[in-house]
């Protein structure tokens, strides 16, 4: 479907052109069959008539006189003198209407002979046939099709009262025409009409995709217009869409702000101890190491949250050792704890399996590790203990650092927001890191401050199938 105004258009069109058709044709049969009816009934009516006035004492001049107003000009009726049985041709042709040629009438004696035959039912050859009952029939005579209603009189004799049925169907014609000419008049005037409400309808449709089309990539505010209801879910699902990539550039434009900033700093320390050391000071080179350090752990986490934001799908879920992941990635920062004097206290929950995807689950493990373990002071301590049954599990590590203000829990799982009052280098994403997994996963973060000194982060599964 190329074009829907088209389709539409087309479509009625042709859906107009059909039901037309069809109304006509109907209206053409239904004309036919009462017409067929009405003439039935008249014909009778018209016999009953007629034999009520001819009977047994009626007279050859009578039958002479109705013989002559039955003429027809180059058709004559016929009355045939019982006496001696000889014809005689009237000589009245008087017409007084053009329909009178599709009329005929006929009597007959109880034998079947004639006895006086109308204008169209008199052949050279031969007469009219004679009827056998008493009813309607169709007979063929004279090249011609008639409907014709008989009655027998008490005497014997019959009567007939014949109509041409091609007088039917040229009147059933007439009339269908007649019907079928104000609808071909009126078909152009129909089709500008389906032209002009399709053009109409479809107009909200043009005037959307305008809206749409106006707005450039700054222009991002939802859109405003009346749409019928037909497009409301359309409407609803562009400024859905409109606001979801408003958000997701803000996002953007926030991260790179926030990313630029965060590197900026440690370049420019970087630059700073660099020069010191140009000029002799040996002991800015340790500095500019660390500096180093800051910056690659700033663009690992940076790639790590830009490959998270990119994956749409949820990753492959699979059951993982927990306890055992536990152990391999407290095994990695032994080494990181020994260097500050530091004491990793791991308890024993025994085996316990979650459904997750191991890559990412090390991940958050390993950053929420390394946050207690940079954030707990020297000879400090961090705790590892989980556990879980019947589906469900968990995870907690528990610093002796300088904790989190309560005003700032929130806050802190948000990309580059750090506690102003933490003299320990960072970047503000690890726990932002560990929210986007812990969504992706289904996996319930909490941070709470330990009743003394640190902070404590919980992770929980509830997952039946565990």
């Amino acid at each position: 479907m190329k074009s829907i105004r088209r389709y539409l258009n087309i479509t009625l069109a042709v859906v107009l052109l059909v039901v037309i058709g069809l109304a006509v044709t109907a209206a053409y049969y239904i004309t036919r069959h009462e017409m067929e009816e009405i003439f039935d009934a008249q014909l009778s009516v018209q016999a009953r008539i007629v034999a009520s006035l001819v009977g047994v004492h009626t007279s050859s001049d009578e039958y002479a006189m109705i013989a002559r107003q039955l003429s027809q000009p180059g058709h004559f009726a016929r009355w045939f003198d019982p006496s001696n049985r000889f014809t005689l041709n009237s000589g009245n042709s008087n017409l007084y209407d053009d329909e009178e040629r599709v009329l005929s009438m006929g009597f007959w004696d109880s034998m079947g002979r004639p006895i006086l035959m109308g204008a169209r039912w008199n052949e050279p050859d031969r007469a009219f046939p004679a009827p056998d009952k008493t009813g309607h029939r169709s007979q063929s005579y004279g090249g011609n099709l008639w409907r014709v209603f008989s009655l027998q009189l008490k005497d014997g004799r019959w009567v007939s009262i014949g109509l041409r049925e091609t007088f039917q169907s040229e009147l059933s014609n007439k009339i269908a025409m007649g019907n079928l000419a104000p609808l071909i008049f009126a078909l152009p005037i129909l089709f500008w009409l389906i032209a002009h409400f399709v053009r109409r309808g479809l107009k909200p449709i043009d005037q959307l995709s305008r809206q749409v089309e106006a707005r450039d990539e700054k222009d991002l505010s939802t859109i405003h217009m009346w749409v019928p209801r037909e497009l409301e879910a359309l409407h609803r699902a562009l400024n859905d869409f409109i606001s979801r990539l408003a958000s997701t550039l803000e996002r953007e434009r926030r991260f790179t702000a926030d990313a630029a900033h965060e590197m900026r700093t440690p370049l420019a320390a970087m630059k700073i101890h660099l020069d010191n050391a140009r000029h002799g000071d040996t002991s800015s080179l340790d500095k500019a190491y660390q500096g180093v350090e800051r910056l690659q752990r700033v663009v690992e986490q940076l790639l790590l949250l830009a490959r998270l934001d990119i994956s749409d799908e949820e990753p492959a879920g699979e059951k993982v050792n927990l306890s055992g992941l536990i152990l391999e990635l407290v095994a990695d920062a032994w080494s990181q704890a020994e260097a500050s004097h530091q004491v990793i206290d791991v308890g024993d929950g025994g085996s316990v399996w979650v459904l997750s995807n191991r890559t990412e689950l090390g991940i958050l493990i390993r950053n929420l590790l390394d946050n207690a373990l940079r954030y707990t002071p020297v000879s400090g301590e961090v705790a590892v203990n989980w556990g879980g049954e019947s589906g469900l599990a968990w995870m907690v590590i528990e610093d002796s650092g300088p904790g989190i203000p309560d005003d700032m829990l929130d806050l802190v799982k948000q990309r580059f927001q750090r506690n102003a009052n933490q003299h320990i280098s960072g970047s503000g994403l690890g726990l932002a890191i560990v929210m986007e997994i812990a969504e992706r996963q289904r996996i319930t973060l909490t941070l709470e401050n330990r009743p003394v000194v640190g902070l404590s982060a919980r992770l929980d599964w509830h997952d039946p199938s565990i």
